[in-house]
């Protein structure tokens, strides 16, 4: 992990996600003096010139705030009475993130107005990226916020959703959306100073100093560890999954404290602090429709390769042929996304296929010269042609 290459002068479109673990104060509630602070460093960036989307965690937390001060009503007798769950439930969680939806965002409308800056309420789910047509829509509403001068303030879709609940505080989310709006930098402000060398509260008698700069995610071997609050749902290895996404998209990812004094701005006006992440220059030529289908299109099934068709495919390029496939997985259609694995079950590409599985799976192991005699019809040549195909740069050979 050497340190990169200098931070560049001009940041124009920025994502900035903040955690429920940061957004918090010492009694674990919805912290409104340091939103308050948030929303002023973002205006201030604005009006130097930057285009800022603000990723926003927290919905949960408030409306458990919200929803632990009433009662339940009294209901005469003879009514009918909804069950009650759990507080740890997932239907409660996902009524406390209705609820303090409007809650967080109120906040935060109130935060930018002082500011004389507009906000909006943009929430999505996985599915919505995933989907073409939508993930189109998505880009378009975002750019024109951003072009009124209209700060998007992004929520996981929790009422609906229930990935970010379980798994990821919205750092995914995040990164999605950087993909999504082909951003310059993700700014990911944590609860802790960046990516610690080792996991914390490991060997405490050694240093353990936060790495300035990856410049090569294949070669991360620090600690993902969990964060230091259990408010969120995500920890380091989230974090690092999303500056992985976002470095292979061809843009650069920052993880840092959040609660650092001007945070934003520093980090915005090029100050060297947190842990940068780098994107290579192969993953910056990387065309806007394969980030989609590298990163936001959910996968419907898969192929597994052979040997020399894995080598073909990282090597040189090409088209994926039935020929090089021996078995497939899942129920895809023809057009949708699926994942190319080796045949120790390792995935290694993803790509639109031109085939059905049922059509895969009659013409695996066979040349485009026999499609005709055992489909009835020519069809397509590839499975996947090069142009729909992406392979992971985390399994790209060295051509250096």
């Amino acid at each position: 992990m050497t340190q990169g290459p200098d931070v560049p002068a001009r940041i124009g479109r920025v994502v900035v996600k903040v955690g429920t673990s940061t957004l918090t104060d010492a009694d674990g509630s919805i912290d409104r003096p340091f939103i308050a602070d948030l929303a002023a460093q973002i205006a201030a960036r604005q009006a130097a010139g930057q285009e800022i989307l603000l990723v926003t965690s927290g919905a949960i937390r408030a409306g458990r705030d919200r929803l632990e001060c009433r009662k339940r009503p009294n209901l005469p007798s003879g009514a009918h009475h909804a069950p009650s769950f759990s507080p740890d439930s997932l239907p409660y969680k996902q009524a406390a993130a209705a609820t303090g939806q409007g809650v967080l965002m109120q906040t935060y409308s109130e935060a930018f107005a002082w500011r004389n800056v507009d906000c909006a309420q943009i929430l999505l789910t996985r599915d919505d990226l995933a989907d073409r047509r939508r993930f189109l829509n998505a880009r378009n509403t975002l750019l024109a916020l951003l072009s009124l001068g209209v700060i998007p303030v992004i929520n996981e879709n929790d009422t609906v959703a229930v990935d970010a609940i379980q798994f990821g505080d919205n750092d995914n989310l995040a990164a999605l959306v950087a993909t999504l709006v082909e951003a310059d930098l993700l700014l990911i402000l944590s609860d802790v100073d960046g990516l610690y060398e080792r996991p914390p509260g490991t060997e405490p008698d050694r240093p353990n100093p936060i790495i300035s700069c990856v410049s090569d995610m294949n070669t991360l071997q620090a600690s993902t560890g969990g964060s230091t609050s259990d408010l969120g749902t995500g920890g380091m290895s989230t974090k690092v999954q999303a500056a992985r996404i976002v470095t292979e998209s061809g843009i650069r990812a920052v993880i840092v404290r959040g609660r650092r004094e001007r945070v934003v701005v520093d980090v915005l006006e090029g100050a060297e602090i947190g842990t940068q992440f780098l994107p290579s220059a192969e993953a910056a030529r990387l065309p806007a429709r394969k980030r989609w289908i590298a990163h936001s299109a959910r996968a419907r099934g898969h192929v597994v390769v052979n040997t020399c068709a894995v080598e073909r495919l990282m090597r040189d390029g090409v088209s994926l042929l039935a020929v090089g496939i021996v078995s497939t997985g899942g129920s895809f259609r023809s057009g949708d996304l699926i994942e190319v694995r080796d045949e120790s079950g390792c995935a290694f590409a993803r790509g639109l296929s031109n085939y059905a599985v049922s059509e895969v799976r009659r013409i695996q192991g066979a040349h485009s010269d026999q499609f005709e005699g055992i489909l009835g019809y020519k069809g397509f040549e590839e499975v996947i042609h090069r142009d729909n195909l992406v392979v992971e740069n985390a399994h790209r050979p060295d051509r250096s």
